[in-house]
């Protein structure tokens, strides 16, 4: 009996052996209590860009969707100049996609594969939002002048009748031109591509006569902006001496992040007042709120 015993508990050590671990019981993770709520009804938002790292404002509009109740997320999509057509023919078929915001350098191509643009972004030639028509087509607007206005008076500084040097007639710069035109303000406008700012200043000085010149470089003037991408690798060149402005002149940069561009670093240095890229985003939350009606 005894052996009968032993052979049937080696059986049994046997099988057991051959039988696999149990696997634990796997539980659905639940989300962070600050982490989108995304579900099949969930409308998506994009920001199109080349590169998107730098990009704020999927930080700055998802806490805005879930502070109005909206059931939508905004994400960075990374694409090149070669394939934004494309790109953009697709997400047309996207049918849960209601919105589009447009970083560099896809700005003023945006503004020619849109299907209607606003006032504003007709004469300065760039858009940085999109929203869907009732027809699934897209018409854009840009709100980089008025946020970049915004900001400026936010920090006490009144552009009407002030001298500015705009480094800059890309998507944004064109925009902040446009806007800083209409607030009153004089402006000279040069790019490293001069004929871009040659063109901006023609299209501009017929509606705001007299305040608007193209240059080859930066000039003296009580504001000097930076609307250029220099500044957004450690590598880049300045767009501009700060060392060489006149004193009080404020010297002020779009670029986001890093905060702290080698420009306003090296203007501080300089003793001159600065003003930060992310209040003219900022500033623009509660136009893309109305623009996308969101609330």
């Amino acid at each position: 009996m005894d052996a009968v015993r032993n052979e049937m508990d080696a059986v049994r050590i046997e099988q057991a052996a051959a039988r696999p671990p149990e696997r634990p019981v796997r539980h659905l993770e639940r989300p962070a209590a600050d982490a989108p709520h995304i579900t099949g009804t969930t409308r998506l938002y994009a920001v199109l860009g080349d590169p998107v790292r730098q990009v704020r404002a999927p930080a700055l509009l998802n806490p805005v969707f879930a502070r109005l109740g909206q059931d939508a997320v905004l994400v960075p999509v990374e694409v090149g100049a070669a394939e934004l057509p494309y790109v953009m023919r697709a997400l047309t078929a996207v049918r849960n996609l209601d919105g589009l915001l447009v970083t560099v350098p896809h700005k003023q191509a945006c503004h020619q594969l849109a299907d209607s643009v606003t006032e504003s972004a007709a004469l300065s030639g760039s858009v940085n939002a999109l929203r869907r028509r009732p027809d699934g087509g897209w018409e854009g607007a840009n709100f980089d002048g008025e946020g970049f206005v915004r900001a400026l008076r936010g920090a006490g500084h009144e552009p009407r009748g002030t001298t500015v040097c705009l480094a800059g007639a890309g998507g944004a710069g064109s925009a902040i031109a446009v806007a800083l035109l209409r607030a009153g303000a004089h402006l000279t406008v040069w790019d490293a591509d001069g004929p871009r700012a040659s063109a901006l200043a023609a299209r501009l000085a017929p509606h705001f006569p007299d305040r608007i010149t193209a240059a080859p470089g930066h000039l003296d003037a009580r504001l000097a902006v930076n609307a250029t991408p220099m500044g957004l690798r450690p590598e880049d060149p300045l767009p501009f001496n700060p060392a060489a402005l006149a004193a009080g002149t404020t010297v002020a940069d779009i670029i986001m992040k890093p905060r702290e561009t080698a420009l306003l670093r090296a203007a501080a240095e300089a003793g001159l007042p600065v003003l930060y890229g992310e209040p003219m985003l900022a500033e623009q939350i509660a136009l893309y709120e109305e623009f996308f009606q969101l609330g």
